[in-house]
């Protein structure tokens, strides 16, 4: 089955796995895909997570999602900014801040997919793929 937004397949997959209260999602892999997974990881996000190239066709990204002492979901919200149907590109200098600082935007820039702050740090801009807070 073909997948019209395997980035926005991949953020729900993460949201229902945690709003089901479960430890480990599994998830398709893609270059694109674990590159917001080590960001995930290096934001604290996201408890551990594992590349295995060996199952499938392509392999799979195995995610240990983080809780709270409270057993909530660290991710409190993630969303997809910039759609198949409809790109959002931008700036160094405009690329939003979510939350006041607070979350993270995910951008794919020239030089890599990093977080918003790495972005305005480096002064290069790109299209923005997902927020995460």
């Amino acid at each position: 089955m073909a997948l019209t937004d395997p980035i926005a397949d991949y953020l729900t997959r993460i949201r229902n796995a945690q709003q089901a209260g479960h430890r480990i999602v599994e998830i398709p892999a893609s270059r694109m895909k674990k590159s917001i997974t080590e960001i995930l990881y290096d934001q604290g996000y996201i408890l551990k997570y594992k590349f295995d190239d060996n199952e499938g066709k392509q392999g799979i990204i195995k995610i240990a999602l983080k809780y709270d002492t409270a057993k909530k979901p660290v991710i409190r919200k993630l969303g997809r900014i910039s759609k198949p149907g409809l790109r959002k590109f931008s700036g160094a200098n405009d690329i939003p801040r979510i939350i006041n600082g607070l979350g993270i935007a995910i951008v794919s820039t020239s030089k890599g997919v990093m977080t918003d702050k790495q972005a305005r740090a480096e002064n290069v801009g790109g299209e923005l793929v997902c927020y995460v807070y």
